[in-house]
């Protein structure tokens, strides 16, 4: 008994396996009877041809065959028989027929074919997705976002001046790749093994050292294909990512920043070392032209997500090109600002989340969103004392503040907390589902503050 039962647990998912090729969706049922009568009609053709003798001839062949049959064995046997045998030839037929493709196509053991196929196509029906940002927090977003869809648009910033990239551009002359490298690994469906290989830094090598892998590789596609853009695209190709990563602008862009004491810093990497309050932010040179391709994405979306990242250095320098700030605006989609959790130093110290909408609202002068989603449950005492130390804490929800200034409040817990350092990041898993149930709608009401709906998730 005990063996039945094993051995129909075994049998089990091979049979679902077959009947998930018969789901809606997969184009495959269509194809195949369309494949069945082309057949049917072509063997039609050539009877036709031959003036249909052999066909009379193997009709007769047949019918005598048959009837032969069913003297030896009756027709409640034989005919049961002949199904069996033509359906076990069926799927077996189409079994190994997958197993072939599947071996061709490298299809992981634990991943069934048909299984792969439901799912791609599941995420190619998905809604266009474009977010707005840079640096870890858009790649911590689009880790979890492709797992709804294939149709996200990434918009880097390319002011990034410090580092790898910071090298690269000064010595070679290309614009930053460091944060659409981050992009690109994050989108792969080999994101684990990417991220490693593109995050790899030299220790040794004149010249090498400090560099990391993915800023040499799209450097080196950028001179082989021409620019940023393509390279990223060719670069997008070659590790089969879900969706698109595009530069917010081909410009060599260079951000200043204005303080509330007159001084003005330039350098995005300057700019957070340089202490004090930030009352003004641009770029040179000024007014930048947009990537046409990142203003196709914007008008084509079906929802906007503007962060998480730093507010200063990631999100507000690709508003400071003008046509994305206007396409934004312009847009009738869902539109979501995902504010950080902790305040930044030397950017964003004692701000509130309404502190973060109106630097927005004040640099891109119209409003470019509807919603802000905030974390909800504060970081452990443990961690909160760490980033204390470092003039950093968490951004006050000032509810109605934030209400007058037209939006909604998006409260959820959306935080990882690593128990070893301290430090605190977005989920991406938590965050993209939260983030994709309030575009579908499905959230509700928690309570009301000066006339604006505040919309609050449990986890």
């Amino acid at each position: 008994m005990h063996k039945l039962s094993s051995r129909h647990k075994k049998t089990t998912p091979r049979v679902n396996q077959w009947f998930k090729w018969l789901s809606p969706g997969l184009f495959i049922k269509r194809w195949l009877l369309i494949s069945a009568s082309g057949l049917a009609i072509a063997v039609l053709g050539v009877a036709i041809w031959v003036k249909l003798t052999p066909i009379y001839r193997l009709l007769e062949f047949v019918s005598g065959l048959l009837e032969n049959i069913t003297t030896i064995l009756p027709n409640y046997i034989s005919g049961p028989l002949a199904i069996g045998a033509g359906l076990f030839l069926v799927f077996w037929g189409q079994s190994r027929t997958v197993g072939s493709i599947s071996e061709v196509f490298k299809v992981d053991q634990e991943e069934v074919l048909v299984d792969m196929l439901l799912n791609r196509r599941r995420l190619n029906r998905g809604p266009k997705i474009v977010t707005i940002g840079g640096g870890t927090g858009l790649s911590t977003l689009l880790r979890g976002l492709k797992q709804y869809s294939s149709n996200i648009t990434a918009i880097v910033t390319v002011a990034d001046d410090g580092g790898s990239s910071g090298r690269l551009r000064r010595e070679i002359g290309v614009l930053p790749p460091g944060d659409l490298r981050n992009c690109l690994a994050a989108l792969a469906d080999e994101e684990k093994l990417l991220t490693e290989l593109f995050q790899y830094r030299f220790r040794a090598g004149d010249g090498l050292i400090g560099h990391s892998f993915g800023n040499l590789f799209l450097t080196a596609m950028s001179e082989i294909t021409g620019d940023l853009e393509q390279a990223v695209a060719a670069s997008s190709q070659v590790l089969a990512i879900r969706g698109k990563v595009l530069p917010a602008t081909l410009s060599d862009v260079r951000l200043w920043a204005e303080f509330e004491d007159g001084r003005i810093i330039e350098g995005e990497s300057n700019i957070p070392q340089a202490g004090g309050k930030i009352v003004n932010l641009g770029c040179i040179p000024a007014n930048p032209p947009a990537l046409p391709a990142a203003i196709k994405a914007i008008r084509e979306a079906d929802y906007i997500i503007i962060g998480p990242g730093s507010l200063y250095t990631s999100i507000i320098p690709n508003l400071l090109v003008p046509e994305i700030s206007q396409a934004i605006a312009e847009a009738n989609v869902p539109r979501i600002y995902v504010c950080n959790i902790m305040t930044q130093p030397g950017e964003t110290e004692g701000y509130t989340v309404a502190d973060h909408i109106r630097a927005i609202d004040r640099i891109s002068n119209q409003k470019l969103f509807d919603a802000v989603l905030v974390h909800k449950k504060p970081p452990s005492p443990q961690s909160l004392q760490k980033y204390a130390l470092e003039n950093s804490h968490p951004v006050f929800v000032d509810r109605e503040d934030v209400g007058n200034l037209g939006r909604r409040i998006v409260l959820a817990n959306v935080m990882d907390e690593d128990e070893e350092t301290g430090y605190v990041r977005h989920n991406s898993n938590r965050l993209a589902k939260v983030l994709l149930r309030w575009y579908t709608g499905k959230w509700q009401p928690k309570i009301s503050i000066a006339g604006k709906i505040v919309k609050k998730f449990e986890r």
